[in-house]
């Protein structure tokens, strides 16, 4: 595959992104989540390019190559769909595909909620319905305690600390452990180690989480762009039950089920979730 790197200067800061297949062809939008950058779509890159797609997945602010701004607040999702914004503009197309998976699924939905002039559809893998997930984690306490975490990273500086210890060991821990065995090769965790290594890198990432409750943007609403929901029904992060009542704020959704996947579908069956997405682009 022939990959070509890109920067998107916006207003407040620059996006690295990878991008490949024909530009004349749809525009394809891919957001990764935490702890990944753009090297997480990697097996959907190089097929949906062979199908003649236009291909885009940017490393989202304080990620790899992208800007890192140094301020919490710098990370709200108001910041965080400007910049897709800027991003679809800047590529000259009145409407993409938008593709998100964990926190660039939250990008994701806050677009196809309060954006969706810029969509032509809306896809989304193992990331709910922002409003659901927020009654979940204040009503469920199964799901409370999967997502211990994100209250962990609320305290400034220790998780840093934590993290990059013993060369990043804990973080990587983090995605292998809730992956099955064979997901991530020794090279897929030296390049991710790679992107976090950049100075600023690993605060950027967690800022995500920090910034959150300061945002204004309402995710209460009904997504009317067509939207597709792959759920690996073994996340041992986020409770499937959430799957089905957020495709049920969907106006037109539709939503897959993989029973042996986890939450890095997109990378331990790249064929289905390819198959998945591309039959869900072609449907009128």
């Amino acid at each position: 595959m022939d990959l070509e790197h890109m920067y998107f200067h916006l207003p407040d800061v620059t996006l690295h992104a990878a991008t490949a297949g024909d530009k004349a062809g749809q525009v394809l939008v891919f957001l990764h989540g935490f702890p990944e950058y753009w090297y997480g779509w990697h097996k959907q890159l190089s097929f949906f390019a062979s199908q003649g797609y236009h291909i885009v997945a940017p490393d989202q602010r304080g990620y790899n190559l992208s800007s890192k701004p140094k301020e919490v607040k710098d990370y709200m999702l108001e910041k965080l769909t400007a910049d897709i914004i800027g991003l679809i503009q800047q590529l000259g197309r009145e409407k993409v595909v938008l593709i998100g998976h964990d926190w660039g699924g939250v990008v994701a939905w806050a677009m196809g909620m309060h954006f969706p002039h810029l969509l032509d559809k809306l896809i989304l893998l193992n990331i709910p319905h922002p409003d659901v997930m927020q009654h979940y984690l204040r009503h469920s306490p199964r799901q409370m305690l999967k997502s211990w975490y994100a209250a962990a990273f609320q305290v400034p500086v220790l998780p840093e600390v934590v993290l990059q210890a013993l060369n990043y060991k804990l973080l990587a821990h983090a995605m292998t452990s809730t992956a099955h065995s064979s997901t991530f090769a020794k090279e897929d965790l030296a390049a991710y180690r790679q992107a976090w290594r950049k100075p600023g890198a690993l605060t950027g990432m967690l800022n995500w989480y920090r910034a959150f409750k300061y945002s204004r943007l309402r995710l209460n609403q009904t997504v009317e762009v067509p939207t597709l929901l792959i759920w690996g029904e073994k996340d041992a992060v986020l409770d499937a039950h959430m799957a089905r009542q957020s495709i049920g704020r969907c106006l037109n959704g539709k939503l897959v089920f993989l029973e042996e996947a986890t939450h890095w579908l997109h990378h331990e069956q790249p064929e289905k979730v390819n198959l998945q997405i591309l039959s869900f682009l072609k449907e009128e």
